[in-house]
């Protein structure tokens, strides 16, 4: 790898950016792609998404599937620690606690999973997050705890 696109050498938040660079020819790929949400917000300890859930991600029951809102929240405090993180540190989740407030639907509309850092510590971060739609109902919140460690 050059300097450029060496992960290793590179802050959490400069590994973000590049990963979510509009200019990048191949895109954000993985579970993003997969549940259609996106970046809607980075900045050093915080981090928003997008989504918009439609039937696909639907549980036997007719409404969203509680996977869907948690894996949102995940990534969202999640990417949260990985913005503060200095160059050769590397986090994983240790624990996630979702509580759900109400039902996503298909017409529940776009939503935001936005993720902040509480704490980051030499070891452990913790951050919280809420899902929330445009009009600012809460549909699910969650806390996070994530080891921090050295690559």
């Amino acid at each position: 790898m050059n300097a450029v696109t060496d992960l290793s050498q590179m802050t959490g938040l400069e590994q973000l950016q590049a990963a979510f660079d509009p200019e990048r020819r191949d895109g954000f790929k993985g579970i993003g792609k997969t549940l259609n949400f996106h970046l809607v917000e980075l900045e050093e300890g915080r981090v928003v998404f997008g989504g918009h859930p439609d039937e696909s991600v639907y549980n036997p029951i007719g409404t969203v599937h509680g996977g869907y809102a948690a894996t949102l929240l995940d990534s969202a405090v999640g990417c949260a620690v990985h913005s503060k993180l200095k160059a050769g540190q590397g986090y994983t989740t240790l624990e996630l606690k979702v509580a759900y407030h109400r039902p996503l639907t298909k017409d529940t509309g776009p939503i935001r999973a936005e993720g902040v850092v509480v704490q980051l510590g030499r070891r452990a971060a913790f951050a919280e997050g809420k899902l929330t739609d445009l009009q600012g109902r809460l549909y699910a919140t969650a806390t996070s705890t994530l080891l921090v460690f050295d690559r």
